[in-house]
C-alpha cells in the first residue's frame, strides 16, 4: 500500500511541476510585464485560502482542545 502511494506522489508531482513551467513559458513569451504581474498576484491569492482554512481548522482544535483539558 504504501509502495502505491510512493508511485502516485511521484506521478503527481511531476505533473503539477509540467504545470508551473507552462505558466512560466506563457510569462516569458509576452513582453507584457503588467501580464506577469497580474499572473503573480493570481498565484499568490489562490496560495492564501488554504493558508487560512488550515489556519482556522488548527485555532478551533487547539481551542476545544485547551478547553477540556482544564
Amino acid at each position: 500500500m504504501k509502495k502505491l502511494i510512493f508511485i502516485l506522489f511521484l506521478i503527481f508531482s511531476q505533473l503539477s511541476n509540467a504545470q508551473c513551467a507552462m505558466c512560466k513559458a506563457v510569462v516569458e513569451s509576452g513582453g507584457d510585464t503588467s501580464q506577469a504581474e497580474g499572473l503573480n498576484t493570481g498565484i499568490l491569492y489562490l496560495m492564501v485560502f488554504p493558508y487560512l482554512l488550515v489556519g482556522v481548522l488548527l485555532y478551533f482544535i487547539f481551542k476545544y482542545r485547551r478547553k477540556f483539558k482544564l
